[in-house]
């Protein structure tokens, strides 16, 4: 038989959307870099020092915008009880931290799990699905009709521009009025908080990148005054950019 459960570390380069279906319940922890997932009509960030929670079976889209590293801990649908959702990305605390290392040690393989690493992964698996109930705030709809998803991918692609409502309901051949309320029904928010939610999912990309200064990050996200772009930073996160940056370090 094989094991109960394996953990694997493993770098990616970029690379676009592809889906992943996998046959056992997944845990991504991310190292480095930053990696974006899609299931459950609606998109998260999986930055470093945080981690993904997958259900098996289920399909989640996944596209690294940067190269990126993970630690992968895959437990047997036998082994373990469903995560409550397709898909959680939530914050590791310091135990959770110290079982993905510990259970690093224990790749995939044809034989059962020892006593010892079985009651490493066993614990791993109970505060994991514990955290995964508190998932981020740092995430934005995926929208359904054709319209919504058109508007959000023109609005992700116009971030760093003086982007405008009006110009983005052109380009989708609807009235501004229209596309409020589809992103009203669809999203269960407007468009400008689906564009603050944007701009601060690539700000924490372009952190999670390297060292280019806060500063930088806040113009290239489309904010013109750095006080604007901390308080909807800490708005959503409930913290700074420069104080978010250091989490990554776990």
């Amino acid at each position: 038989m094989t094991r109960e459960a394996f953990a694997f570390t493993r770098s990616f380069a970029p690379a676009e959307p592809t889906e992943l279906v996998v046959d056992r319940h997944y845990l991504l922890y991310a190292s480095s870099g930053a990696l974006r997932l899609e299931a459950e009509g609606q998109r998260w960030l999986l930055p470093p020092a945080r981690a993904a929670l997958l259900r098996a079976g289920r399909p989640v889209l996944v596209a690294i915008p940067h190269t990126a590293t993970t630690a992968s801990v895959l437990f047997h649908v036998d082994f373990v009880p469903p995560p409550v959702r397709d898909l959680a990305v939530f914050d590791l605390d310091p135990l959770a931290r110290a079982l993905v290392a510990e259970c690093g040690g224990w790749p995939e393989a044809d034989d059962p799990l020892p006593a010892y690493p079985r009651a490493m992964f066993t614990a791993l698996a109970a505060v994991a699905w514990r955290l995964a109930e508190h998932p981020s705030p740092v995430v934005v709809p995926a929208g359904r009709s054709a319209e919504v998803r058109t508007a959000l991918r023109l609005t992700e692609e116009r971030l760093g521009d003086e982007v405008r409502f009006e110009d983005i309901a052109g380009a989708v051949g609807l009235v501004p009025r229209s596309l409020a309320r589809r992103f009203d029904a669809e999203l269960g928010m407007s468009w400008r908080a689906v564009l603050r939610r944007m701009r601060v999912l690539q700000a924490i990309e372009h952190l999670a990148a390297g060292d280019t200064p806060v500063t930088t990050i806040a113009h290239e996200v489309g904010y013109g005054s750095l006080s604007a772009f901390n308080a909807a930073f800490r708005e959503l996160t409930g913290a700074t950019p420069s104080h978010y940056r250091t989490t990554f370090t776990g």
